[in-house]
């Protein structure tokens, strides 16, 4: 019986010895697992860009933000998909951002980036397709909280950079980043064919959600003037910066016809991205003969 007991006593486990503290390690939803041993990093997925399952769709709020080069503060994501694009020499690409990308490899890539990674080798239409698609399933357009009737009512590139200032900080973040964006585009037009009207084509529908179709249309003819304006504006101010035109001097690059260009490139585009620009460009046609909508101000009393 002394030796059974015994036995067991021996068998017990005792209390820790030489307890060292390693690492203290916490978890936030935002930046993931906060302290990890370097040894341990290879097995623990990298910090989500979201807190959401999701990078699309769903609130800025919820998701990774860092500034970029010019100051703005956006989401990481969009970040990704900018210097993978730029690193892929998409901005020298014919018809970038206009022509679409296969669908099945957008479906991979963004599994990919719900998970904080950009694939490699993937194709630049794909990159900048899923940059137009990020504002396009936003819960609220980037422009929406600006008052319709004052948007409506400009009619020229003073009173688009005047309206715009009425944007909360990070919807003026995004614009201002989308802007930049179409400048570093243009700036390459000559080898990608892509003016600022093409681009502004194609990024208005995705600025703004209204449920009426027809208002919708309307006001993505607006929204496309004053992304012109603003992209524009951009280029004029970065020529001046650079010294390559005198400051006095706001004359615009030529533009060549495209016409030709835009309708062979429309055999490689999504049939609904053809069928939204086809639209905007006859609502411009049929409502705004010149080059600025003209609507009627209300009187100050």
């Amino acid at each position: 019986m002394a030796d059974q007991a015994n036995n067991q006593q021996a068998m017990d486990i005792g209390p820790p010895t030489n307890i060292c503290h390693v690492a203290h390690v916490t978890y936030d939803r935002f930046d993931g697992f906060l302290g990890l041993p370097s040894e341990f990093e290879p097995d623990v997925p990298k910090k989500a860009p979201s807190a959401s399952a999701t990078v699309f769709g769903v609130s800025t709020e919820s998701m990774q933000l860092s500034y970029d080069s010019r100051g703005n503060c956006v989401p990481i994501i969009l970040s990704l998909l900018q210097s993978r694009l730029y690193d892929q020499g998409g901005l020298k690409v014919e018809g970038i951002f206009r022509i679409t990308g296969d669908n099945s490899e957008e479906e991979f890539v963004r599994e990919e980036l719900n998970k904080g990674v950009v694939p490699e080798g993937i194709d630049v239409h794909c990159l900048s397709g899923l940059i137009k698609a990020w504002f396009r399933e936003l819960p609220r357009g980037i422009l929406d909280s600006l008052p319709y009737e004052q948007v409506m009512q400009c009619e020229s590139e003073e009173d688009f950079v005047k309206v715009v200032r009425l944007l909360p900080q990070a919807e003026a973040s995004l614009l201002n980043w989308v802007v930049n964006l179409m400048a570093d585009i243009v700036e390459n037009e000559d080898v990608n064919k892509m003016t600022t009207r093409n681009l502004a084509l194609v990024f208005a529908p995705n600025m703004s959600k209204m449920a009426d179709p027809l208002t919708a249309l309307m006001y993505a003819v607006q929204v496309m003037h004053l992304l012109k304006n603003l992209t524009d504006k951009t280029l004029r101010e970065r020529k001046i910066a650079s010294s390559q035109i005198d400051p006095c001097d706001d004359s615009e690059a030529e533009v060549g016809d495209v016409d030709e260009y835009n309708q062979e490139e429309e055999e490689g585009k999504g049939v609904d991205d053809v069928n939204k620009e086809k639209e905007i460009i006859k609502v411009e046609d049929e409502v705004k003969p010149s080059n600025d909508l003209k609507f009627e101000k209300k009187q100050e009393t």
